[in-house]
């Protein structure tokens, strides 16, 4: 008797439809999704067995199909499978039989099945980008490690507005990929509390599945708990959206920065040639268009974010193909691309050079300590800190006016504002001076997460700290997804070898 693949639809899917959609989702999913199936089928053999439902021989033997499946076969048999990856994977194993497992697809539905796939090809690439994330942080501690004390402008609406250091600014990046992780690592565990495997069609199953077992088996901590739930949401895909795009968009403004400072006009940074580029026209350019493509490569993690909420919005809340395939069609550029940019990006931190002299040199053109000469007159002479924020202003406009260098202030200028506005200097010419040296600016600042260097240090060292605590979390969910796969493969090796024997 030949075996039909649906008594409902008489014919295959139309040529036009196969070609432009089925064929390469097909595919899309031989490639990425293949493996996952294979370990689904396992941990369904498994509850199989244990539950009674399926023998040990047929078990074994389904296991020994399994383990004959090849995958150029699969790319051939597609089309009589409607090009259908479950459908297909199903029917390979089947030829593999010597005798038929009558019970072997009872009560299941491809829903669950392909929707556990998704979620476990999400989850294996979504740890490689925790890991990149994590080297990309260190490489950055470590470089501000090196730069502890160089000092540069911090700037407000793009106007110089006080002095910081290169090691502080660093740890801003190092913090926002902190923060970065913490948010993926919070994806990953709410990945790995959805296991939808059990959820049937949509209602649930007739036979009492250990939803439970069949997530621990594939490496999750627990079942979705709503089989609804279950196939219709894609709830991770947005997550995973969520956190690249809050990385792309902070990321592009620190690029955007190194963009400005390696300009000629700024001069703060260098590359070595090998990132460098030129100008067909205009011998006297070096560019760093590496700049350019990174942070041109934030908006497509961004476009992709938007691409899956729109996949999604107004749809029924129920098992689509325009949710589970085309809302997430563009997962794996997602994730090609952000790979891309962690490229990127790791050979503009390890590369990058600051001109400690150029940045120096900058810090002592301009009047830097106005911030820290209105507290003085405040806290000193008692004047009020609005009226000494006006004083402070008045002080250095007329110190531009005559010329005076921000190294060679005069604190008779200041006593003559003062006493305009009916108040009393009490600060002295050493003092005054010391408010516009250039190193101490740093020292100035006292508060925790401040660009004093002994608050720059306790930044790293507990973003050290905190980066320690992500790494634990990570390694145990990794470790345990990778453990629960492993010894489901152990137990398909060795119930084969049983049963070859």
């Amino acid at each position: 008797m030949k075996t039909q693949v649906t008594g409902r639809v008489k014919k295959a899917p139309h040529d036009t439809y196969t070609a432009a959609v089925l064929y390469p989702q097909f595919e899309y999913e031989l490639e990425n999704y293949t493996e996952h199936y294979i370990h689904i089928e396992k941990a369904l053999l498994q509850f199989y067995e244990k539950a009674n439902i399926l023998s040990k021989d047929e078990v074994r033997s389904l296991l020994q199909a399994i383990d004959r499946i090849e995958r150029d076969a699969l790319l051939q048999n597609s089309k009589e499978n409607l090009t259908d990856i479950a459908l297909t994977l199903e029917r390979a194993i089947e030829k593999q039989l010597e005798q038929p497992v009558v019970k072997w697809h009872i009560d299941r539905s491809r829903n669950d099945f392909q929707a556990c796939a998704q979620l476990m090809f999400a989850r294996e690439q979504w740890m490689h980008l925790i890991e990149r994330v994590e080297i990309l942080r260190d490489v950055i501690l470590d470089k501000a490690k090196t730069y502890d004390s160089v000092i540069m402008p911090g700037y407000t609406h793009f106007q110089s507005a006080q002095i910081i250091s290169v090691a502080f600014y660093l740890t801003a990046v190092s913090k926002h990929l902190l923060e970065t992780e913490k948010r993926m690592l919070g994806a990953l565990e709410s990945m790995n509390r959805y296991c939808p495997l059990g959820s049937g069609a949509m209602s649930g199953q007739e036979y009492p599945v250990d939803n439970l077992q069949l997530a621990n088996a594939l490496g999750f901590s627990s079942y979705i708990g709503h089989a609804l739930s279950g196939v219709a949401s894609r709830d991770w895909l947005l997550d995973i959206g969520s956190c690249l795009t809050f990385f792309a968009n902070n990321m592009s403004r620190f690029l955007t920065d190194l963009m400005n400072w390696g300009s000629s006009e700024y001069q703060f940074i260098d590359f070595p040639d090998e990132l460098a580029g030129i100008s067909s026209s205009m011998p006297q350019k070096r560019n760093f268009p590496i700049l350019e493509r990174a942070r041109g490569k934030t908006s497509h993690l961004i476009t992709y974010h938007v691409d899956f909420l729109l996949g999604q919005r107004n749809t029924a809340y129920s098992n689509l193909v325009e949710v589970s395939k085309e809302s997430s069609k563009n997962l794996l550029s997602l994730f090609n691309e952000t790979h891309v940019l962690f490229d990127l990006l790791m050979l503009v931190f390890e590369n990058i050079s600051f001109q400690k002299e150029k940045m120096q040199q900058c810090c002592t053109k301009d009047y830097y300590g106005g911030f820290s000469l209105a507290n003085r007159i405040t806290e000193k002479s008692g004047i009020p800190y609005r009226q000494a924020q006006v004083i402070a202003g008045r002080f250095i406009t007329q110190s531009i006016q005559a010329g005076h260098s921000p190294q060679h202030v005069s604190v008779e200028t200041l006593q003559e504002i003062c006493h305009e506005y009916g108040f009393e200097n009490q600060i002295t010419q050493q003092e005054l001076q010391a408010l516009f040296a250039v190193h101490s600016a740093l020292t100035m600042k006292r508060s925790t997460g401040s660009t004093n260097p002994d608050a720059v240090k306790d930044m790293i060292a507990l973003q050290m700290q905190e980066a320690a605590q992500c790494k634990q979390v990570f390694n145990g969910i990794s470790t345990e997804v990778k453990r629960r796969l492993e010894e489901l493969d152990r137990w398909m090796m060795s119930e084969g070898k049983e049963y070859s024997r």
